[in-house]
């Protein structure tokens, strides 16, 4: 087992150390495996790796970690259990959850997100699986990665981590001032195009990390102004995974929401989410828009992907598409936003100060794709007013 190290001097600037990780797991085969491949990355330190909730809490102050892996079964204190008392312990600490695909443990890693975990990473079923997986690999150290730099800037800041459960008033960008952030980390204008003149007629969802908070806040938002028009959702997201949210998603907002099945038509009212591990997109059969799903190859490192839902939905509806961009780490969603806005529809982005994580809809804002980039509580509103054919 490797214990924690000791802290760094405070002197250090946090920019310039490592990601402090904890890795939390029953089983010795995911703890040594995980420790090599941290080991391997410059900016990365395992701190500690322990084999229950019970050790992890024990710990948790000595190691001092900016970010926890935690797995979800384990003997005695489960993944669960020990979430809220690693918060008591540090409240501004980054959990991802692991866990394996099955509907038990999907509906566990929703619950841990609704409690404060900031994301989840679904683990090969088997010891031999995650050796050999390379998505598993990839994406835990992206994870990691991006959470890492995120923390790290919001502490120079001195702003709160976790902006979806902070006042968001402080953040919210003036119509055309927005700003986002260039790639030398300088504060960099973001240039706004004109809504289309056009009502849109569909409404179309990307998102990613910290999207499943994010839907639930929104869609029930929605109601009743866009009843009469079909919602299309991809979140980036495992199978079983997405099950359990279409049925949360049903729950909060009071409207059928569905993994959307291969062939359907496309109905006004209807809210379609794509199935995890397919690509979905829109395409026209005699004379009827209908869902399309296929298992191709993973676009932006994900499927479904968001940008050919996108890129569908422009060919589809033209200047009438709508496209929302919302949490998520990455750039997917870029290619397909200027899909829509090359066929003359309009596009908004969730700000930054509202964003787990503004990879997606930064890529999108600073692409100059976007004609607003919106805090989490005003886009509801805002999309609403736009489909009723009003202006912001």
């Amino acid at each position: 087992m490797i214990s924690a190290s000791p802290v760094l001097p405070a002197q250090r600037p946090a920019a310039l150390r490592p990601t402090r990780v904890m890795v939390v797991d029953d089983a010795i085969v995911v703890r040594s495996l995980v420790a090599r491949w941290l080991a391997d990355e410059s900016d990365m330190e395992v701190v500690a790796a322990v084999r229950n909730g019970l050790e992890a809490i024990n710990e948790i102050e000595r190691a001092n970690p900016d970010v926890v892996i935690l797995d979800i079964d384990m003997p005695g204190l489960d993944g669960l259990a020990t979430l809220p008392l690693l918060f008591q312990k540090k409240r501004d600490l980054i959990v991802i959850m692991a866990s394996t695909l099955t509907r038990r443990n999907a509906e566990i890693s929703l619950r841990a997100l609704a409690l404060g975990a900031a994301d989840y990473i679904p683990k090969p079923e088997t010891e031999g699986g995650i050796i050999t997986s390379s998505d598993f690999h990839r994406e835990l150290i992206e994870k990691i990665r991006a959470f890492g730099a995120r923390q790290a800037s919001r502490k120079r800041k001195s702003e709160p981590l976790f902006p979806l459960r902070a006042d968001t008033e402080s953040a919210m960008h003036q119509r055309g001032k927005p700003r986002g952030v260039a790639g030398n980390g300088q504060r960099a204008p973001i240039t706004l195009r004109p809504f289309s003149p056009i009502p849109p007629r569909v409404l179309l969802i990307g998102a990613s990390t910290g999207g499943p908070q994010a839907l639930l806040e929104i869609l029930p938002k929605l109601q009743p102004g866009l009843d009469h028009v079909p919602i299309l959702i991809t979140q980036h997201m495992p199978p079983t995974f997405t099950v359990i949210l279409a049925e949360n998603l049903t729950r909060a907002c009071g409207r059928p929401v569905h993994e959307a099945i291969d062939g359907e038509p496309v109905l006004s009212g209807a809210v379609y989410l794509a199935p995890g591990g397919r690509h979905m997109q829109v395409v026209r059969r005699s004379g009827t828009n209908v869902i399309t799903l296929t298992d191709g190859p993973p676009i932006n490192f994900c499927r479904p992907a968001v940008d050919p839902l996108f890129a569908s939905g422009a060919e589809m509806w033209g200047s009438s598409s709508f496209a929302l961009v919302m949490t998520g780490m990455g750039s997917d969603g870029t290619r397909g936003a200027a899909e829509v806005v090359a066929a003359g529809g309009s596009v908004i982005a969730q700000d930054e100060a509202t964003s787990v994580i503004w990879g997606m809809p930064g890529s999108v804002a600073e692409a100059g794709l976007c004609s607003a980039v919106l805090p989490l509580d005003q886009i509801a509103s805002a999309t609403v007013r736009l489909f009723r054919g009003g202006s912001l």
